[in-house]
């Protein structure tokens, strides 16, 4: 069976010269981040598992270390790589009303039994998942992915149903 791989973050620099690393990620994400003792990174088409050694968190990023990456060259080789963990273990990490983005690109929204558009990205503004919507205009519009706005997520039936207060996907 193929794993399929969820970005989490970004190697964006070293950290000293014992092979530690600045981390980039999504904020509010700690916690989850804490958990993992392996991640993975894409070099030529094959993902590489790293073991987490260490983690900790600065206001700006994280200060990641990986075993057996113990001097500054050694974490060189992965300055700007993505950090993937496997998708399954990101679904274990979700809570009830949390979903994967790749679940929800190319879902229908609805306002009632009206179809409005069709989700082409997620993203964070950093107080709020936003859902980019392609309205039947083909403008795109952003919507707050909270519970007053966002009725329900049905994946199965790949459809979202929002409260489409005026003005919203206009």
């Amino acid at each position: 069976m193929k794993n399929n791989f969820v970005s989490v973050g970004k190697i964006l620099n070293f950290h000293g010269v014992q092979g530690e690393a600045k981390f980039g990620y999504t904020k509010n994400r700690e916690e989850f981040l804490s958990q993992l003792k392996e991640v993975f990174v894409e070099q030529n088409g094959e993902y590489k598992k790293l073991e987490i050694s260490k983690l900790r968190f600065t206001p700006k990023c994280g200060i990641i270390k990986f075993k057996g990456i113990d001097t500054l060259n050694d974490i060189l080789a992965y300055k700007g790589a993505i950090v993937f963990v496997t998708e399954e273990t990101a679904r274990n990490f979700l809570e009830e009303d949390e979903f994967l983005i790749d679940e929800l690109v190319g879902l229908d929204v609805f306002d009632g039994d009206k179809k409005v558009g069709a989700v082409v990205g997620v993203s964070n503004n950093g107080a709020t998942d936003l859902l980019s919507v392609k309205n039947l205009d083909k403008k795109v519009c952003l919507v707050p992915f909270v519970k007053a706005i966002v009725l329900s997520v049905d994946i199965k039936n790949r459809k979202i149903q929002i409260n489409n207060l005026e003005g919203l996907l206009s």
